[in-house]
């Protein structure tokens, strides 16, 4: 069994290694990172290096000032130049990185953690692009004048990324949707596994070829612009995290339709547990204290029977379950509920049962 895991392992870990693997791991904000020792021992060789990159090039900046480096005067004043861009951007890297550990480890929540890094990055490249652009002009007119005219050509050049960046300040500051989320955006369906500066990732479910809510396997990336043109609907409202999920089948107009309704309710109380029943109490309690609370939110699940055009009953069971479990508790009902009503064929008549 242990030499089984092993070469498990192993296969898990060659399969880690390949590049697209460790790239999608990289982006996909939902994989939590260890801060164990493996962790630890990542972050300080990064801010070592950093700090040893900033004293060797602070060093040379001095000994070219000294005039002690065997290198030509007229290149002097372009070589500290250099030298001083790499140690305030060494310096900027090292500062963001040290903020952004202490930062981390006092925030629990890994969707405010996600956030937070990106706009430590986003800040951290705004400051090291002033920092070249200062370096490249001799002055600051020259340099604004410039960047005007560089900014005017790519605001029409590049409109369309330009928008989905300010998507990107939309979703961060109102929260249409959170990574984590289970959402649909036009017409697709997916859980948030990440929010980049330009556009987000999905984890597809109730795909093309599925007729279940079950991931399909397969990502989407949409441009985030599309949260001004789209309706988001979001599965996961912190005030409410549940949505009414149906199962439907037929029976008889000769069954017992009392015995069947009673059956069906047993069934999936049981199944669906006290537990499922208490949290959605307490969020109702929640609810009172806003416009929701004017509506009927059932916590037990109801049994409704109508007349179908095919002649037979269909009986509609609607319940409450969480959105990303709604698959399995549906399938997992479909099956004890059918089993029970098996049991009793004089009362429940299922299409195509043969009659005595």
């Amino acid at each position: 069994m242990g030499t089984t895991e092993q070469k498990e392992d192993k296969e898990i870990e060659a399969i880690k290694k390949d590049e697209k693997v460790q790239r999608a791991l990289s982006e996909t904000s939902l994989v939590a990172q260890k801060e164990g020792p493996d962790g630890a021992q990542k972050k300080v060789p990064f801010l070592g290096i950093t700090a040893i990159v900033f004293l060797s090039c602070g060093a040379l900046y001095f000994l070219l000032g000294w005039k002690r480096l065997p290198i030509p005067i007229t290149y002097i004043p372009l070589a500290q130049k250099i030298l001083l861009a790499i140690m305030l951007v060494s310096l900027v890297l090292f500062a963001i990185r040290l903020l952004k550990n202490i930062v981390n480890s006092k925030i629990e929540d890994k969707t405010k953690e996600f956030n937070f890094n990106r706009i430590a990055d986003l800040f951290a490249a705004l400051i090291i692009l002033v920092i070249i652009l200062s370096l490249l002009f001799a002055n600051w007119y020259a340099a604004a004048v410039s960047f005007g005219i560089i900014s005017l050509i790519l605001g029409f050049a590049l409109q369309n990324l330009i928008t989905s960046f300010f998507g990107w300040l939309y979703i961060l500051i109102r929260k249409p949707f959170e990574v984590g989320d289970r959402i649909k955006i036009g017409n697709v369906f997916g859980d948030v596994i990440n929010v980049g500066y330009l556009d987000t990732t999905l984890w597809e479910f109730h795909g093309d070829y599925l007729s279940s809510d079950h991931p399909s396997g397969r990502i989407i990336r949409f441009a985030n612009s599309k949260v001004f043109g789209e309706y988001v609907y979001n599965y996961s409202w912190p005030l409410f995290p549940f949505i009414w999920n149906e199962m439907s089948f037929f029976i008889s107009y000769d069954s017992d339709f009392k015995f069947t309704s009673d059956t069906i309710k047993r069934v999936v109380e049981v199944k669906i547990g006290q537990a499922m029943v208490r949290r959605v109490k307490r969020f109702k309690k929640i609810l009172s204290e806003t416009p929701v609370d004017e509506l009927d939110v059932n916590e037990y699940p109801t049994v409704i029977l109508k007349a179908h055009v095919n002649t037979w009953i269909e009986v509609t069971v609607r319940y409450l379950v969480e959105p990303k479990n709604s698959g399995r508790v549906k399938r997992e009902l479909f099956e004890v509920v059918i089993e029970e009503l098996k049991k009793n064929p004089g009362k429940v008549i299922f299409p195509n049962t043969k009659m005595k």
